[in-house]
């Protein structure tokens, strides 16, 4: 626990055996509670090594997407008491390390969600992002801070921290399975005016980290630029759309879930 709230780690995991146990142990047991894994049908030693390695452990039957992995895996995390779920991948792309500065930055008070920054300092090209991806990152969020209003440094992060209250307030179900889930989740956040910090981070890319290809990042792209045009003519009101209500209604944890559209077999380990 930090502060006396219940810290929880979810993995949202696909075919991640070959980074998994580096991750995990560079992950501050001394302040996470629990640790949860939701693996997304992997055809590698994922499931095995999670076990081995004393993971909460949940099995999709059918891979579902990078999105709906992470809907099983915040639904399983706010069922399990969590005040603060970080959502790490498992591919050692990012500082597990961070997780304890990520999660007081809640506890503080002055946020209710924390994205860890790539482009924050100089992390990104010295770690080896790809030079086409990073200025497809600095023009995306270029974009989408004039649409949106914001000033982040990026909207492409996949490592982030997140309330309970948030996680129970945002409609969850309206986004997509597809990787696009993590862009329109943060537009949510930001449509319902809660608060949002950054954090700078360091970023590895290797062989073994997980990366979408370029076709994906084509889809990718139009996807975030949809989001981000659908966020302000709803801002407006000029549409009416799922992913951004302008009442606000509060959720019950987990309830995003009963939503959507029928849901994987789920199996639980541990």
């Amino acid at each position: 626990m930090l502060a006396g709230k219940r810290v929880i780690v979810i993995l949202p995991a696909y075919n991640a055996a070959r980074t998994l146990e580096r991750t995990y142990a560079e992950i501050p047991h001394d302040i996470v509670d629990e640790v949860i894994l939701t693996d997304d049908a992997s055809s590698d030693a994922t499931v095995a090594l999670a076990q081995r390695l004393g993971i909460r452990t949940l099995i999709h039957d059918r891979n579902t997407g990078y999105g709906g992995n992470q809907k099983t895996c915040y639904a399983e995390a706010l069922a399990r008491g969590a005040d603060i779920i970080v959502m790490l991948h498992p591919d050692y792309q990012y500082s597990p390390r961070l997780v304890t500065a990520m999660a007081s930055m809640i506890v503080s008070g002055h946020y209710d969600a924390v994205l860890a920054s790539r482009i924050l300092g100089r992390g990104a090209l010295k770690g080896g992002m790809p030079r086409y991806k990073y200025f497809a990152n600095r023009l995306l969020t270029f974009g989408e801070n004039l649409l949106l209003g914001q000033k982040f440094s990026e909207y492409h992060t996949g490592y982030r921290a997140w309330s309970r209250q948030i996680l129970q307030s945002l409609n969850l179900a309206s986004c997509s399975d597809d990787f696009v889930f993590d862009n329109q989740m943060l537009a949510q956040a930001v449509f319902a005016n809660f608060k949002i910090g950054e954090i700078s981070c360091p970023t590895r890319y290797f062989t073994e980290a997980s990366s979408i290809n370029f076709s994906r990042s084509i889809t990718y792209g139009i996807g975030v630029l949809q989001t981000a045009l659908q966020f302000r003519l709803a801002k407006w009101k000029f549409i009416e759309s799922a992913l951004f209500q302008n009442d606000n209604r509060k959720l019950p944890g987990g309830s995003f879930l009963k939503k959507s559209r029928r849901r994987p077999r789920t199996k639980k380990l541990l």
